[in-house]
């Protein structure tokens, strides 16, 4: 790395929240993801054992709740937004439901976005709140608008009250004066997700940024569309800007229906689209503001360079890092260290919920080249240095 930029091989100060326990935990957990039939079929496995009443709860979150959630509620989540705050790391409350159906569990999880919301409006740490659109809306529902299907009454009522329930969070962002991500999902609701933040960032990001969507930039043709967003929209907008993490089901699918998969050849293709649109973004700072959620040590120092190469501040809050609760601590800590804006995913939820999303984050190890090795060698490698 050149001179003046962070390191990201500091590992006391990566791991400086973690005590020897806490590294010896994470090693063991990390090592687990190596095991192929315990990350594809673990998850599955856990979620039946809850529902039929298996005493597990307690081992899950000991184990892989404790590495990458908060807690169960939002009270729970303190503790750790303290550790957090106490290393100038921004949170990001995450209520981590999603693919409910019924409409008693969509406005069920509004009220708990709605609280994320009230909490970051009295915690200066938490300086975004995030919601997925399927934690309040039907995917088949969202799925037969994309495809452009007749609604009936019925189904049209539906949307009706969804689209509300988006609008409901999005303007108490904008009262509670804290940002709002929408969280991008798989391409075939991707459209439905997309129209409905621009519809919100036209109507509340006049004066300044409240709504970002999320731009996957695993797929092939999102760098051109966040080109033509920033180029015909005069409203600001905001952009978290990520990988993805629907890529098998995306190829999967589009094996299966006998379309062009919408995933990048390769992952070469992706890391050159991911950069050039943290580049994009930051060339349009006029308009634009940026939440970079990346794993990629290279892409962190990219959008270093990019700042410096912009005479973009350090301090300037257009500007965020941002990566999941116990991933990539060594970018996290390491860029906040240096007085780079980092902010936290602190996903939370009942352990029962958030199944789904902690069966994502173990495939992700698992799959992302050399993840789990980076993970284990820094982790290891700090535990050597303390001995």
């Amino acid at each position: 790395m050149k001179e003046g930029y962070p390191s990201f091989e500091n590992t006391e100060i990566a791991f400086a929240h973690k005590s020897n326990k806490a590294l010896k935990n994470a090693i063991l957990l990390f090592n687990a993801f190596k095991f192929p039939l315990l990350v594809n079929q673990g998850p599955r496995l856990s979620e039946w054992g809850l529902k039929i009443g298996l005493p597990i709860k307690g081992l899950i979150k000991r184990t892989v709740f404790r590495q990458f959630c908060g807690g169960e509620s939002v009270q729970e989540c303190d503790a750790t937004l303290k550790q957090l705050s106490k290393a100038n790391i921004g949170t990001i409350l995450d209520y981590s439901v999603e693919g409910e159906e019924t409409e008693e569990n969509f406005d069920s999880t509004l009220n708990e976005i709605l609280k994320t919301v009230e909490t970051s409006a009295n915690t200066e740490h938490i300086p975004f709140c995030v919601f997925k659109v399927t934690g309040i809306m039907r995917f088949e529902l969202m799925e037969k608008i994309q495809a452009k299907a007749t609604l009936n009454t019925s189904e049209g009522e539906e949307f009706a009250r969804a689209k509300k329930r988006v609008a409901i969070i999005c303007k108490k962002a904008k009262e509670a004066n804290t940002k709002i991500l929408i969280d991008a999902e798989e391409s075939w609701i991707q459209d439905v997700i997309d129209g409905l933040a621009v519809e919100m960032m036209a109507e509340l990001n006049t004066e300044k940024t409240i709504v970002f969507n999320t731009i996957q930039l695993y797929r092939h043709d999102r760098l051109e569309f966040l080109k033509n967003c920033i180029s015909k929209n005069d409203f600001f907008q905001g952009f978290k800007l990520v990988r993805g993490a629907y890529m098998e089901k995306e190829r999967e699918r589009a094996k299966e229906k006998g379309y062009q998969s919408p995933i990048q050849e390769n992952k070469a293709s992706t890391d050159n689209d991911y950069n050039s649109a943290l580049e994009v973004c930051i060339q349009n700072l006029n308009k634009v503001e940026l939440c970079a959620g990346t794993h990629n040590e290279e892409s962190s120092h990219i959008l270093c360079e990019l700042m410096s190469k912009y005479g973009i501040e350090k301090e300037d809050k257009r500007v965020y890092s941002g990566q999941l609760l116990g991933m990539s601590d060594h970018i996290s800590y390491n860029l906040a260290h240096n007085d780079y804006h980092v902010v936290k995913y602190v996903p939370y939820g009942p352990v029962k919920s958030v199944m789904p999303y902690l069966g994502r984050r173990a495939k992700e190890n698992s799959s992302i080249g050399g993840q789990v090795g980076r993970e284990l060698q820094l982790l290891k490698k700090e535990l050597a240095r303390r001995a």
